[in-house]
């Protein structure tokens, strides 16, 4: 199925579920990822969950990360519309997180963490395929800014629903994932 069509599907599958479902996915989400084998780490790109789009809520799952590693370098993305480019910001318990002007808290301030330095990034995605190619929101920043970290990133999404057989249009540019945790499985790709 086309990246479009997908796209569609999976904003109106999020929309259709209440707040306790997605509190009661989240929660499974997150005794799923506690199961997988995540190696230690000490660098982590995660996000804001956009409740619009009523992603899943990555603060559980940068929580538990943390609580594994108390010193562990924690960044959010800051993206610039203008020139199509995401950078890694560090943030620590005081950062302020803004919104931006499409609804996306970003950090106010902090350093720029290099892409070659994060050990672990947690994608943002409305779909995922068997092969762990992912639809994003339709903006290529995932795309554009994974490409430059370490070979050794791993990049995990995480979905309410179970991955379709093929993105049928992906294209050169498009990055798969590591691993996608759902609430009933762990797929490793």
């Amino acid at each position: 199925m086309k990246k479009a069509a997908l796209r569609n599907i999976y904003k109106e599958k999020r929309n259709e579920l209440s707040t306790a479902e997605r509190n009661k996915l989240d929660d499974l989400l997150l005794i799923q990822f506690q199961k997988s084998e995540i190696p230690f780490i000490q660098s982590l790109l995660s996000f804001w969950p956009i409740e619009e789009h009523k992603e899943p809520d990555t603060h559980l799952f940068t929580d538990y990360l943390e609580f594994r590693n108390p010193e562990l370098t924690i960044a959010y993305p800051r993206t610039d519309f203008m020139l199509d480019e995401m950078i890694a910001v560090t943030v620590h318990p005081e950062t302020d997180f803004i919104k931006n002007e499409y609804n996306i808290y970003e950090p106010a301030e902090g350093d720029v963490l290099p892409a070659d330095e994060i050990d672990l990034i947690l994608v943002p995605l409305l779909a995922v395929d068997k092969k762990g190619y992912r639809v994003g929101y339709g903006k290529g920043f995932y795309d554009k800014f994974l490409p430059s970290c370490k070979k050794e990133c791993l990049k995990i999404g995480f979905s309410y629903f179970e991955p379709v057989d093929e993105i049928t249009d992906k294209d050169q540019f498009d990055v798969p994932l590591e691993l996608c945790i759902t609430p009933h499985d762990i797929y490793v790709f």
